[in-house]
């Protein structure tokens, strides 16, 4: 009995090692003293992408480029900057890639669009090919040299 219980505190244990642990990556000398402005970071850095995670905001990535954005969008908040003015600057330097949502422009329209005009385009093609290609044709009666020669090769 006594073995059984040290064995499942022992494999709770190495769970525990294990079990992946939340990486705050926004370090401590980066936080703003403002608690008010400290929030407006934490919600501008969850909107840009890491340029070197490439899948992970800034505020969650412990990329160096990650950290730089992170004091960046801090120092322009602390500088009396909107949260649009500090994300058009970001995007100014890093390109529309630089947000995880992009905006709603012509470019993310014609992205989003080109699939579905895709399949149109593709369905009214199926469509018109089904429409237009001729039914089954009428068979034409054989010929009595051809019903002859084919009475002749049966023969055989």
């Amino acid at each position: 009995m006594a073995n059984s219980r040290t064995f499942w505190v022992a494999l709770a244990m190495i769970l525990a090692l294990l079990a992946p642990l939340p990486a705050f990556a926004v370090n401590p000398d980066e936080v703003l003293s403002n608690p008010m402005l400290e929030q407006r970071a934490r919600n501008l850095s969850a909107q840009l992408r890491c340029m070197v995670c490439q899948n992970q905001s800034i505020d969650d990535s412990n990329a160096e480029l990650a950290r730089d954005l992170r004091v960046l969008v801090r120092e322009r908040l602390a500088n009396g900057d909107t949260d649009e003015q500090v994300i058009d600057y970001v995007v100014s330097r890093y390109g529309e890639f630089v947000l995880l949502k992009p905006r709603l422009s012509a470019k993310t329209i014609i992205l989003w669009a080109t699939p579905v005009l895709l399949l149109l385009v593709g369905a009214i093609a199926i469509l018109v090919f089904v429409r237009t290609r001729p039914s089954q044709r009428a068979v034409a009666a054989l010929t009595t040299e051809e019903q002859a020669r084919i009475e002749e090769l049966l023969k055989k």
